[in-house]
């Protein structure tokens, strides 16, 4: 019989008889393990997410009909409200409208693009820069182009789920080692020898929900010794962390020993987008290889615009004074809560005497414990006039919830002491909020 006849073709007209019983593929979002709590929460009003803003991110906002202490922005150094930044966005707009239309690669990139890479570049000391529509983009465009199946990623457990899901894309193999355990790095680093191909080490230099730094130092010593390569996701710690601000890399002093380094404009640059910033030949591998970089649309020139006022300002005088001002508002608030008792993460204070650097940064953790008491404390100080942000498991282990609060360079003394008052007086009711004893 021939191979093509119509007796071995599939039934595509749906007249045979099924093979077996029928799965209902949206069964798994009807009735997955956490739709009792959501309907029960948003019966309550308790659901921590999607809350409306209803003004400008500052200090304080205007939030579902009244004002709240905003302690959940990554607007670190204030800068949406710069008029220098707002100038910015609206120039691109007047000049080039509100879209480009296309990717990058064809109809989409226009001169402050280019601009913005070099002064990216210029202010990471690499040799080129590559801009993408958005953080998430970068990371993944990045990983997917520059690693194949032979190769193996050796990452932190807590690294951010954008590294993890580029990871995932480019069928590498994956070596994961538990968050800050270092003496696990090595051992990965010792079996990846075996894997036959290249080694890539992914870290975060300041991680989003525990608010600590890696001992980066360390984690490049360990990366040569082996002969691999290493990429450092500096979103939280670009515009923050360093005398320039260049990040955690910075700060630590090993800009010299880390291949890639990612950042982002939608946290202490006032905008939304995401780079890479490395050696020149690597950077256009990526401008021609990058799949979210090729196939997504660019972003708005409104985004670019402010990014590039915002990436100008962060290098003043001016800046460097906007990131000293954030990291003594997080000294304050983590030294304050601590002294009362209250479970603040350690944000690594071995690390700041091992380098003689101060440890502090945006972040400002409080773990609570259980997903659903994390809520009752989150929906308490909402109620007081506070935000901030709920991290539950998955993005935080099970039996490991906290209230992640942030500051920003604009928080004035007297925003942080309302907030610090309803954080007492809320854990007063709430003990696992407060250590033993």
């Amino acid at each position: 019989m021939d191979s093509t006849s119509t007796t071995d073709a599939p039934d595509i007209d749906g007249g045979g008889a099924p093979s077996g019983p029928a799965v209902d593929l949206f069964e798994r979002a009807r009735n997955h393990e956490r739709a009792e709590i959501i309907a029960a929460a948003r019966e309550h009003d308790m659901l921590p997410f999607f809350r409306l803003l209803e003004g400008p991110a500052g200090p304080v906002v205007q939030m579902e009909g009244r004002e709240r202490v905003m302690l959940g922005s990554n607007n670190y150094l204030g800068l949406t409200g710069d008029d220098r930044v707002i100038a910015g966005a609206r120039d691109a707009l007047d000049k080039f409208g509100t879209a480009l239309t296309g990717s990058r690669l064809l109809n989409g990139t226009i001169d402050i693009h280019t601009e913005l890479e070099r002064e990216i570049a210029d202010w990471m000391g690499t040799g080129d820069a590559i801009v993408f529509t958005t953080g998430y983009q970068a990371n993944l465009g990045a990983l997917s182009a520059l690693l194949e199946a032979s190769d193996t990623v050796i990452c932190d457990a807590g690294d951010h789920a954008s590294l993890l899901d580029g990871i995932a894309l480019s069928g590498a193999k994956v070596r994961p080692f538990r968050h800050g355990r270092l003496d696990k790095l090595e051992t990965m680093l010792d079996r990846a020898q075996s894997d036959g191909g290249g080694v890539l080490v992914v870290v975060d230099g300041v991680y989003s929900m525990e608010g600590d730094i890696g001992d980066l130092p360390l984690i490049a010593e360990l990366t040569k010794k082996y002969g691999a390569r290493l990429m450092v996701d500096e979103a939280h710690g670009v515009g923050v962390l360093g005398e320039r601000g260049a990040g955690a890399c910075e700060l630590l002093g090993i800009e010299d020993r880390v291949d890639l380094r990612m950042g982002t404009f939608s946290k202490s640059l006032a905008s939304c987008g995401g780079f890479i910033a490395g050696d020149a030949e690597i950077i256009d591998f990526l401008r021609l290889h990058a799949r979210s970089f090729l196939f997504t649309a660019s972003a708005v020139p409104a985004a670019i615009g402010s990014a590039l006022a915002a990436v100008k300002v962060a290098k003043t005088d001016e800046g460097k004074a906007l990131m000293a001002r954030v990291l003594a508002n997080a000294e304050y608030l983590w030294t304050t809560l601590n002294d009362a008792n209250v479970r603040v993460v350690d944000p690594g204070m071995e690390l700041a005497e091992k380098y003689a650097i101060k440890p502090y940064t945006p972040i400002v953790p409080i773990l609570v414990g259980e997903d659903w008491e994390a809520g009752l404390v989150w929906k308490e100080l909402y109620d007081a006039g506070v935000y901030a942000n709920v991290a539950m498991y998955p993005a935080v282990p099970r039996g490991g919830a906290l209230l992640r609060t942030s500051v920003m360079a604009t928080h004035e003394k007297a925003h942080l002491d309302q907030a610090i008052e309803a954080i007492l007086k809320v854990a007063e009711a709430h003990p696992a909020m407060l250590r033993a004893g």
